[in-house]
């Protein structure tokens, strides 16, 4: 072995930092990465903050990664964490790279890592913080001083860069953009699955708006029911889907109740299928209220369905022409009309290449990820 090269007879094992590992959107793309990255050359394990079993959990031990466990952090636990983190490193020392996704405690537990000798990376997959008044506050000035303790900063777009790591961070040497890209063979336009999913689904014959996405505040599913009401009212054969999870979801239920749409709204839950969900679809709705980027809006563009999002998405996610952005100020009744454009049908393509131009195109991005930790290790 060359000396300075990593020893390739065990693959490189990388440390990737995370609140829980359900199926959000950095959740998925960090799933993505890990099922196509050469797992004879590097592994990943995971440091989850909760002691729940998450939906990826099962494929993270099939996949040959390790999961370990570190307490919530709230505040008042302040020293318990900072504790618990210097027992794990004290404990596992073969780890040389640590690859930070929770930003929110990310200037803690770098810090620790760096005195460990690690190299540490901080990734932002969002332009906003979580939570209400005084926690809000809190949690961005946290967030904000992760730059100082990584060697590398990571963002799914420019905006979240800028929004975690300073107006100027484009231009330093360490900062890259880290697209969500995805797997675009698997969510290619299929019309039999298409016929399948609906008849599963009940929904035969129907004008499906669909949304992917964990019921957060971030998502905007309230207005998103206000949407809908209002192409209810003018075309009654259409259907709401939403996939997802999350605390919010039974608001969100009550409302739809309230509203007498219970019969044409589908909760369809956490899914394992959303390929098959977005060609089940006619047309996406992402009225979110901030974005990092929205992956899922790249998928249902690799799906060839037209998207209507809010403005406070960035312009990296508009990788076809098939996005189309409203300013979240409208009213309900002027994004109503925007949906019920699509009511009549249109022709499903092909995007595959648009998306690999645009730079989406998971295997490169992977290749890219394998020689950058190669070279840090």
């Amino acid at each position: 072995m060359v000396q300075g090269e990593p020893d390739m007879s065990e693959p490189v094992r990388i440390l990737h930092v995370i609140g829980r590992m359900d199926r959000g959107g950095a959740e998925t793309f960090i799933m993505n990465v890990y099922r196509n990255i050469d797992r004879s050359k590097i592994q990943f394990d995971f440091m989850v903050h909760t002691e729940d079993k998450c939906s990826y959990d099962d494929e993270i031990i099939n996949l040959g990664g390790k999961i370990f466990r570190v307490p919530r952090y709230n505040g008042v636990n302040h020293l318990k964490y900072k504790s618990e983190w210097r027992k794990f490193f004290e404990n596992n020392k073969s780890y040389k790279i640590i690859h930070g996704h929770m930003t929110s405690t990310g200037a803690i537990y770098l810090k620790i890592a760096k005195k460990y000798g690690m190299t540490t990376i901080s990734h932002v997959h969002s332009t906003s913080s979580l939570g209400k008044g005084l926690t809000v506050i809190v949690k961005d000035i946290i967030e904000r001083r992760s730059k100082n303790s990584a060697d590398y900063l990571f963002a799914c777009s420019e905006a979240a860069g800028k929004w975690c790591y300073g107006n100027d961070v484009c231009e330093k040497s360490n900062f890259h953009v880290i697209r969500n890209a995805v797997d675009t063979e698997k969510f290619i336009y299929n019309p039999v699955i298409r016929d399948l999913k609906r008849k599963e689904l009940g929904i035969e014959n129907k004008y499906i708006i669909g949304h992917v996405g964990n019921f957060t505040v971030p998502k905007n599913h309230s207005f998103m029911i206000d949407i809908f009401k209002k192409v209810h009212e003018k075309n009654y054969n259409a259907v709401l889907l939403l996939a997802g999870g999350g605390a919010l979801r039974e608001d969100i239920e009550k409302k739809v109740e309230v509203l007498g749409l219970h019969n044409s709204v589908v909760f369809a839950g956490v899914r394992s299928d959303i390929p098959d969900l977005l060609c089940a679809m006619d047309v996406f709705l992402f009225p979110s209220l901030w974005e990092g980027l929205g992956i899922a809006l790249v998928e249902a563009q690799a799906s060839g369905l037209h998207c209507i999002t809010s403005e406070a998405v960035p312009q990296e996610a508009k990788v076809t022409d098939l996005l189309e952005y409203v300013p979240i100020k409208e009213s309900a009744s002027y994004w109503a009309e925007k949906v019920l454009t699509y009511g009549n049908g249109y022709e499903r393509k092909n995007t595959k290449e648009d998306i690999k131009k645009a730079g989406y195109d998971i295997k490169e991005l992977v290749s890219w990820l394998e020689d950058f930790y190669l070279k840090c290790y």
